[in-house]
């Protein structure tokens, strides 16, 4: 009994263990060394410049702009704005202000880049975790560098981006049109897609990783959280940061630094000063000072590299790399390892075909039940909460609370099915299947997702937990858990992961990973009696979690419900209505579009968004005697088979974007928006291709300057129709409307238009 007592003791110390070491404890404070960083000190410049929202082309923008520049010129660095219009792969237009300064080293080396950005998301975001968090790192990793008064053997450029979240523009005309881009060897970029929960380090490179995981190793980070599952799935979805820009158009590798926990606080106005977790901080702050000490005194010219590595972070070893070269040998000799265990076992007269056969059936049911329960429980509990819905980051609230919920049904179904085989002297038979699962998986891996090879290592001790089951009847429990270590140590934090990042609409993912890792505890738990009542006990666990669940389902001020509202103008019918992107009205919508909303079914123009969301429901509304933008066309001329045009829009109202569309038969063979000339695709001789829903492009007003359009059409093209509609963000400041306050358990949806009037104006070129 004891021995069983200490055996279940390192399962749940192994599993604290793993998420313990995922991030700091202790939190630096201002008593701290000056040449040390210290989130404190931080905080007072996240203070500054996550008061308000300051999205480009705001007033507060150009505040917190003034803000970094002054505090950099403090550190004794000159800076310098770069400043130049730019339409990106996003199709959004706008003029970015970027932040530089350069630190000069003792080299003629390439240099190492710090980076991060500094503009908020529109409208309504805060941004002190995106970017905020990583420009006070930035600032305060600067300060306790400079104060050891050490000139590093490379330059050190800091570049503090604009318009990241408009679609990466300051990143783009720097890589594009800045001299000091072909100094830059490598880049440290710090970003955030939550307030919280440990930071991951994703590489970009369009080479091999080896020579840049050695280095990373060799700056030996404190708390490194990184694996190369994380990266291979990341360059799958379409998430891009300003690092994605370097490594695309500038062949220049890096690392990203960027917490997702907290999730549903990603660009809203809850990504603010106090919501951001401050241990999150710490961990930036400990990425910073060892890799800024380390890449600016070795050799960047030597960071490409030909050969992958695989890598994953492990408590007390920290980062484990190995080449890519290693991946089928290593499966190979697991393969072999296991087939001579096989045979061994039926030497041994330990292996039963029918107990084998029978933990095959059950190891299955529960990856089937445990799976296909959990997609199915989601998927019901939506129909039972459709206010969740709101939540378009996919993880709400209370989503911790509901993984964990999953987690605990998950595992009493395990042992509920393993309750029903007689274990007696059979857990090397039950053992069996998790392993050629876990090995069939693993080749899959090999072949399809390289960067989860990693997962052969808990395969090799498990195969050595094996080797103990058919050599002894009654092996040591406390051996065999220890054995158990190595998945518990790098496993458990998938099953946050993975629904935190990604939305809990994969929660069945980390179902799938808990009978994984379950398997593997097989050897332990095989030799623990009452397994029923072991499932009753988290049974328990999860009803009582998802009650605790439910009774936290309700928006309120801290975690308040996301709404929306735009009051939409159509100048060519004279017509006017109100809509929204909400799924489910509520009190305050309802002011604008009754109980009886008519429900919108043609989405034919959708603005562009995140998650491509669609205007829901309308009604009609009053017209408002808004101040139209001025359209004139000039320079209309015909020279061999092309027409050319000049289309310049000067809005009269305070506007800040303007979204164009056009229907797809209408071809444009050049098209220039404020000097940028848009690219036309590989094999295309037309821009404006591809176009997602008719959209043209997106600008966003800066310095309240007009949208010049100079355009090239077939002479021959007739009716060229332009539909541009102008947005302003003040709905409810403006004196023409009477639109109150949200209340405190509201705040306004992010990724979509909101809060906005919309005037649409045709354009015909006739």
């Amino acid at each position: 009994m004891l021995k069983k007592g200490i055996a279940l003791l390192i399962i749940i110390v192994s599993i604290y263990i793993s998420f313990q070491a995922l991030l700091p404890t202790k939190i630096s404070d201002l008593t701290t060394e000056k040449t040390e960083f210290s989130t404190e000190r931080a905080l007072i410049h996240l203070k500054e410049i996550s008061k308000k929202p300051h999205f480009v082309g705001t007033e507060e923008h150009k505040n917190v702009r003034h803000y970094i520049v002054s505090e950099l010129k403090k550190l004794g660095l000159e800076t310098e704005i770069q400043e130049g219009y730019s339409i990106t792969t996003w199709n959004n237009l706008t003029k970015s202000k970027n932040i530089l300064a350069r630190i000069k080293g003792s080299d003629k080396g390439k240099a190492l880049m710090l980076l991060t950005h500094y503009d908020s998301n529109p409208h309504s975001a805060i941004g002190a975790s995106d970017a905020g968090s990583g420009v006070v790192t930035i600032l305060e990793g600067l300060r306790a560098f400079l104060v050891k008064n050490i000139q590093p053997k490379n330059d050190i450029i800091i570049l503090i981006t604009d318009a990241e979240e408009l679609g990466l523009n300051g990143a783009d005309i720097f890589v594009k049109q800045h001299e000091w881009a072909k100094d830059v060897g490598l880049v440290l970029n710090f970003e955030a897609r939550g307030s919280g929960g440990p930071s991951y380090m994703l590489i970009e490179t369009n080479d091999g990783n080896a020579n840049l995981m050695k280095e990373f190793v060799a700056a030996n980070p404190q708390f490194p959280v990184a694996n190369s599952l994380a990266y291979s799935i990341y360059k799958m979805l379409p998430n891009d940061t300003d690092l994605t820009v370097f490594r695309r158009d500038g062949n220049i590798d890096g690392f990203n630094f960027a917490f997702i926990d907290d999730h549903f606080d990603y660009h809203t106005v809850k990504d603010n000063f106090e919501r951001l977790d401050r241990n999150t901080l710490e961990h930036q702050g400990s990425y910073l000072m060892p890799l800024l000490q380390h890449f600016s005194n070795i050799n960047l010219n030597n960071i490409k590299a030909n050969e992958d590595y695989i890598y994953f972070n492990a408590p007390f070893v920290k980062t484990v790399i190995y080449p890519f070269s290693w991946i089928l040998t290593l499966l190979s000799v697991a393969i072999v390892i296991f087939i001579v265990l096989l045979m061994y076992g039926y030497k041994q007269t330990v292996f039963k075909t029918k107990a084998i056969a029978h933990g095959f059936i059950t190891f299955i049911l529960a990856l089937l039940f445990g799976g296909f329960l959990t997609f199915l429980g989601w998927k019901s509990i939506l129909l039972l909460y459709p206010e969740y819905n709101e939540i378009l980051h996919g993880f709400t609230y209370n989503g911790h609370t509901y993984i964990w919920f999953f987690v605990c049904l998950t595992i009493s179904i395990c042992f509920y099915l393993y309750s029903k085989i007689d274990l007696k002297h059979n857990v090397a038979n039950i053992l069996v299947a998790p392993l050629t699962i876990w090995l069939i998986i693993c080749v899959g891996v090999a072949i399809k997702l390289e960067g989860a090879s990693f997962f052969i290592i808990p395969v090799y001790f498990a195969l050595l937990a094996l080797f103990l089951l058919i050599r002894q009847q009654k092996p040591n429990l406390i051996l065999l858990a220890l054995l158990t270590i190595p998945v518990l140590f790098i496993m458990p934090p998938f099953v946050k992961m993975f629904p935190v990042g990604l939305g809990l609409k994969i929660v069945f993912v980390s179902a799938v990973f808990v009978v994984l890792i379950f398997g593997f505890l097989l050897p332990v738990f095989g030799f623990f009696k009452h397994k029923k009542r072991w499932s009753y006990v988290f049974l328990c666990f999860g009803i009582i979690l998802f009650f605790k669940a439910h009774f936290n389902s309700s928006f309120t001020e801290n975690s308040p419900k996301p709404n929306s509202l735009v009051y939409n103008l159509n100048t060519d019918t004279n017509e006017a209505n109100w809509a929204t992107y909400d799924y489910v009205l509520d009190s305050w919508t309802k002011n604008f579009l009754s109980k009886t909303p008519e429900r919108i079914t043609n989405t034919s123009t959708i603005f562009s968004s995140k998650y491509g969301t669609t205007l829901t429901y309308s009604k009609k509304a009053p017209l408002k005697a808004l101040a139209l933008p001025i359209i004139e066309i000039t320079n209309d001329t015909v020279i061999e088979h092309n027409r050319h045009f000049k289309i310049t829009i000067t809005p009269q109202r305070d506007v800040q974007r303007l979204d164009m569309f056009c229907n797809a038969k209408s071809r444009f063979n050049a098209f220039n928006i404020n000097g940028v000339l848009v690219k036309k695709l590989k094999d295309s001789t037309h821009v404006f291709t591809e176009r997602k829903n008719n959209r043209l492009f997106s600008a966003f007003l800066v310095d309240k300057e007009p949208l010049v359009m100079e355009i090239t059409i077939p002479a021959n093209q007739k009716n060229t129709i332009l539909e541009l509609y102008e947005s302003s963000f003040d709905l409810l400041t403006n004196t023409q409307f009477t639109v109150p306050e949200r209340s405190k358990n509201m705040i306004p949806k992010p990724f979509v238009l909101n809060d906005a009037i919309v005037v649409k104006k045709t354009i015909v070129i006739e």
